[in-house]
């Protein structure tokens, strides 16, 4: 069986909430689900260093967006006395045309979150740490925080190599296919001289038999 399904799209309306929450007529989607997508985008490249774990979306006015971030390191996005999240609310108003409401929340475990897991391992990549050692040590950190399994897999020229290849590596167990599992995905490039390394990170975290204890868990 292919390995094409997003995890977590794969149990949204089962253990996960949407990450974008409004409705509107059919005309007005692909406008709003351009803006999401903006808005995200530009959150994630001037952020890099905050670890952004993910970022929702609410709307419950068509003037008003109101997001919140969750980060591991949450200072970053708020700032001095709270002037960098000011100054981001206004270019993301400027940007999308309408007011928008910005939120912080810190991440209370990252090491559990995949997207965190993939972002640390492309720093690593990046800072010339060797590839294979960049995973050992975070699939090592991941275990220790109490994941039940982890899985790893980076895609690139590898050590500057002419030709691209993919490597992976995989500690416990990590059942896409079970709905039940709480299956957390992230992916993270890192960029170096060579060319883009790609890093795709699964964390699971454990078996989940009610939405409850899904929303306790993230």
């Amino acid at each position: 069986m292919g390995q094409k399904t997003h995890p977590v799209g794969f149990r949204v309306g089962v253990l996960r909430k949407w990450r974008s929450n409004w409705y509107v007529p059919d005309n007005k989607v692909p406008e709003y689900v351009k803006e999401d997508h903006r808005i995200r985008e530009h959150i994630r490249k001037n952020y890099r260093g905050a670890g952004i774990a993910e970022v929702l979306i609410e709307r419950a006015v068509p003037e008003r967006v109101r997001v919140i971030v969750r980060a591991a390191r949450p200072g970053i996005v708020i700032g001095r006395g709270g002037s960098e999240i000011e100054r981001l609310q206004e270019e993301l108003s400027r940007m999308i045309g309408r007011e928008v409401r910005i939120g912080v929340m810190e991440v209370e475990r990252p090491e559990l979150e995949a997207p965190l897991v993939a972002q640390d391992v492309a720093f690593q990549i990046e800072n010339r740490i060797n590839p294979y050692r960049a995973m050992k040590e975070t699939i090592r950190r991941v275990m220790a925080a109490g994941a039940q399994g982890v899985k790893i897999r980076i895609s690139g020229r590898l050590g500057g190599a002419d030709i691209a290849r993919s490597v992976e590596m995989k500690q416990g167990r990590v059942p896409l296919q079970t709905l039940r599992a709480d299956v957390d995905y992230g992916l993270a490039e890192a960029m170096t001289k060579y060319g883009v390394i790609g890093v795709k990170a699964w964390v699971f975290r454990g078996e989940v038999w009610s939405p409850k204890e899904s929303r306790e868990v993230s």
